[in-house]
């Protein structure tokens, strides 16, 4: 019988301890409905901590499922349905949804014109190659992000800029995700819009106004910025504690530091086709006293085997289809990006007296491999480019296209052995070129080329539309900030500004939504309507008082904070903040405690998810970062408890009790 049992799958034996507890639970509750209730948020639980189905499934399941109670309520023992179908789908019309979309999109704006590949620049030009140093400044700049955009966002955003960092430094990548991650979960506490638990608690403590006794105050919704002291109490916390104790919770190395670039495995599958073995790409800066001064780029290709892909003459950065061309002449302190193999680079710094930096700095951000790499592309027959070399194309200055190999019938010519520029193209040969993904991004509709390459980033930034994108944000914020708007009304008009002036295209400002995230949230809502109005939250927060007995407030407010932690390492921080706003609000007026206090805390608590990787950030990193669970366990451990103290004491220093 018992090696039976141990041989059934976990969730067989969880689904069979969940329906005893259910039916025990309906022995004991009051009322019929409170039974049914419980039943629900059980099965709920049931299906986040157990992944049954994805957690998104499972919330539009208990949301059809409320809906589907009308219809049977006779053969069950209620009146009427546990939620009223005219109030089943208010999740999606709630504020709180729709400040989630608006969030996701003004995110996507600021994205897409390039000001948080500035920012990322910015770092690595402060950081040095310290950990102690790149440490604050990334997981600082990652926080502050995130308070005003989803941490998952901003937490994606920085993952390419930890890579390059990692790959400059030549420090351990996995040393530097998961402080990024957590301070991107921190920063998620800094505003009212930062996580989507905090977004969700004003509507939550709405709703729960409807179910006060008469005698009660209303509860009080908390501003933008209300939350700020807690949130910036935690970020600074998180910093310290990965500055201070690092050395000794983070792992040594990652496994999958190479996972952040795609165009790494590319890069060296060409190398190895095209004889292009050692070739990068090297800054270096021009003195006055070099012979290379008074030269054209094209004087300089002809003579050395490297390529120009990005310069500076000091009237501005270089780079791609009409930037560089060979006729381009090189004057005192002109600076290089120049592509080619180690040997060839050391002599051609020798002979012509160069400065070379130890690494991009100039042409860090042009150059990375964000923006621009080596790329595959093949003539195809009927091409306007058939007879006609790369020279008498101007193939750089035309199609903003470095060559620096061909392949044609089983023979290669590279720009190592020379007469690569001056070959005639011929229907079916194979390029491979250094250029921005931009330019590459157009030439997928040339007719004269077909793009080989697929791996690299498709998205074009629009720099352009940089003044535009932070005039809307600040008049968003303005919004929020001076105004009675209501938060979503607020977000929406930075969201729409961003389609309506063109940082965005519609398509663009869909593809933002994280549409699960949308569902998820607005099909819980009718749950928590359903735990508040049928009593439930109100017996189980009897029931826990009555189990903790006579204690000071701080410790039924700090018992709160655990079992949301417990929650959110179980289920979405969103379902978790549904389930125990309602019994947060009940406990407090319990024992007399604010309950808009108590319910912050839910809502601040429901971001301690460090313990383990089922956040959605830290989901994110693992990957990429190579951590395994005991990663987290040892590095999450001290954070989460870190997180409870500093949480609580900042909530009961920064909010008054009021009774």
């Amino acid at each position: 019988m018992t090696d039976a049992i141990r041989a059934l799958p976990r969730e067989h034996l969880a689904a069979a301890l969940f329906t005893l507890f259910a039916i025990y639970l309906a022995g004991i509750v009051p009322s019929v409905e409170i039974a049914w209730v419980s039943a629900v948020l059980l099965l709920t639980v049931f299906l986040f901590a157990f992944e049954v189905v994805s957690v998104d499934v499972a919330a539009i399941s208990v949301m059809v499922l409320l809906g589907l109670s009308s219809l049977v309520a006779p053969w069950i023992g209620l009146e009427q349905g546990l939620v009223a179908p005219e109030r089943l789908f208010d999740g999606f019309a709630s504020n709180a949804v729709i400040s989630i979309i608006a969030v996701m999109i003004v995110g996507a704006g600021l994205d897409r014109t390039g000001i948080m590949s500035w920012v990322a620049g910015l770092i690595m030009r402060l950081g040095g190659a310290t950990e102690t140093r790149i440490i604050p400044l990334v997981s600082g700049t990652v926080g502050v992000i995130s308070s005003f955009m989803q941490n998952v966002g901003a937490a994606a955003l920085f993952i390419p800029v930890v890579g390059r960092i990692a790959a400059r430094t030549r420090l351990p990548i996995s040393r530097l995700l998961m402080p990024m991650g957590f301070c991107a979960i921190l920063g998620g506490t800094i505003t009212m819009v930062g996580s989507s638990p905090l977004i969700l608690l004003n509507d939550l403590i709405l709703q729960a106004n409807d179910a006060l006794p008469a005698d009660s105050a209303p509860l009080r919704t908390f501003a933008l910025f209300d939350v700020a002291p807690i949130g910036i109490a935690l970020l600074i916390t998180g910093i310290l504690y990965f500055v201070i104790a690092g050395r000794l919770v983070l792992p040594r190395g990652g496994s999958g530091e190479t996972e952040l670039h795609e165009a790494a495995t590319t890069r060296a599958y060409l190398a190895e086709t095209y004889q292009l073995d050692g070739c990068a790409v090297h800054e270096l800066r021009v003195p006055a006293d070099s012979p290379l001064v008074g030269t054209s780029v094209d004087d300089m290709e002809r003579t050395w085997t490297v390529r120009v892909v990005a310069l500076d003459k000091g009237d501005g950065l270089r780079v791609g289809a009409d930037g560089v061309n060979r006729a381009l002449g090189i004057a005192a302190d002109t600076r290089l990006a120049l592509i080619g193999t180690a040997p060839a680079m050391d002599a051609f710094v020798a002979a012509n007296r160069l400065e070379r930096s130890a690494e991009l700095d100039h042409f860090a951000e042009v150059v990375s491999e964000s923006r621009a790499g080596i790329a595959e592309l093949v003539v195809p027959p009927g091409s306007a480019l058939v007879g006609k070399s790369a020279r008498d194309l101007w193939l750089r200055k035309t199609y903003g296209l470095s060559l620096l190999a061909i392949h044609r019938g089983g023979s290669i010519i590279n720009y190592t052995t020379g007469g690569v520029r001056n070959t005639p193209f011929a229907a079916g040969d194979a390029l491979v070129v250094h250029t921005t993904w931009a330019d590459l991004a157009r030439l997928e509709r040339d007719r004269n080329f077909v793009v080989v390459t697929t791996e690299y980033p498709h998205e074009a930034l629009r720099p352009h539309k940089v003044p535009v994108a932070l005039a809307l944000f600040v008049l968003t914020l303005g919004l929020i900030l001076f105004t009675d708007l209501r938060l979503s009304v607020a977000l929406l008009t930075g969201a729409v500004g961003m389609v309506l002036t063109g940082v965005l295209s519609i398509e663009e400002a869909y593809a933002a939504v994280s549409w699960k995230t949308v569902f998820l949230l607005a099909s819980l809502i009718p749950l928590g309507l359903a735990v508040e109005q049928s009593g439930t939250a109100a017996w189980i927060a009897d029931q826990a008082l009555g189990a903790l007995g006579a204690v000071p407030v701080w410790v039924v407010q700090a018992v709160l904070a655990i079992l949301a932690t417990a929650f959110t390492l179980v289920m979405s921080n969103v379902g978790a903040t549904v389930l125990l706003v309602p019994l947060a609000v009940n406990m407090a007026l319990g024992v007399g405690a604010d309950p808009a206090l108590f319910a912050l805390t839910v809502a601040i608590a429901t971001s301690n998810s460090f313990l383990i990787p089922t956040h959605q950030v830290n989901a994110l990193v693992m990957g990429p970062g190579g951590y395994r669970v005991a990663d987290f366990l040892r590095a999450g451990g001290i954070m989460t408890v870190l997180f409870l103290v500093v949480s609580l004491t900042m909530l009961n220093l920064v909010f008054t009790h009021h009774p």
